[in-house]
């Protein structure tokens, strides 16, 4: 059998006793999940035709749920989005907003807010040592059929 795996130590400690494998380089032992949202269509750099539109994606909060999702255009004013039914607060949410795409670039963004009221904040942080923050941006083309 040429793919034979060996169980050659086993160790058993408590959650609280043992830095698991990226503890010690540098990133969180609870590794939260933070309140986030994305642009899933149109997707980024496309060109878009004219006229209507929808502007979808998805948001997730675990243990906290999604309550709403809102969408801006151009550094317009904020838009609530229309979200689907989840079973749980643990569940991804899709969320989407309809939008009239007229000539041009444009910037969309996206941002959730969860169960507790928090929103996800504007500041971008890298993912170490905590996991990913910001609003998620896509720039697309608007462009005659």
């Amino acid at each position: 059998v040429s793919a034979t795996k060996w169980l050659t130590e086993i160790e058993l400690t408590r959650f609280d006793a043992f830095d698991q494998y990226w503890v010690p380089r540098g990133w969180d032992a609870l590794a939260p999940i933070k309140t986030q949202s994305r642009i899933d269509t149109p997707g980024a750099f496309t060109d878009i035709p004219l006229g209507p539109a929808v502007i979808g994606g998805v948001a997730w909060a675990q243990t906290r749920g999604i309550e709403r999702v809102e969408v801006r255009v151009d550094d317009g004013p904020w838009r609530t989005a229309s979200l689907a039914d989840v079973p749980t607060d643990t569940t991804w949410r899709q969320w989407s907003v309809p939008w009239d795409v007229t000539p041009g670039r444009h910037s969309l963004q996206c941002r959730a807010t969860d169960g507790t009221g928090f929103t996800q904040p504007e500041e971008r942080s890298r993912p170490k040592p905590n996991g990913a923050s910001g609003w998620h941006t896509v720039v697309v083309n608007g462009r005659a059929a």
